[in-house]
């Protein structure tokens, strides 16, 4: 899809857009995860996971039709994680998985390589 999305006129201005939004989405939601990591009331942590869930559903969502396609697998890895998370028996726990957190820190270390490329 990165050939594709290279050669479509006014591209570079959109793809720039985005890693500036990233800056701002990847702040967001590292605060959502931190907060549901030190928080210690079940509610509070789905809240937060729910809404670290969304901004990785916004990322997943737009990052490969504009090239992104690694970012945009590991943004729908975490989403899809979150999820199932939620659903499972331990979704009321106030714990979160070691495989989430090791998902979200490669969601991570990838936005700050393109961030750091913009």
């Amino acid at each position: 899809m990165k050939d594709i999305a290279d050669m479509l006129p006014g591209i570079e201005r959109i793809q720039q857009r985005f890693l500036d939004m990233l800056k701002d989405r990847q702040g967001t939601i590292a605060h959502h995860v931190l907060a549901a990591w030190e928080s210690k009331v079940a509610g509070e942590v789905v809240g937060h996971l729910d809404a670290a869930k969304a901004v990785l559903h916004q990322i997943a969502g737009s990052a490969g039709s504009l090239g992104f396609d690694e970012l945009g697998q590991a943004a729908r890895d975490c989403e899809n994680e979150i999820i199932s998370h939620l659903r499972s028996p331990e979704g009321e726990l106030i714990t979160l998985p070691a495989g989430l957190m090791k998902l979200l820190g490669n969601f991570l270390t990838l936005s700050k390589n393109l961030i750091g490329d913009s």
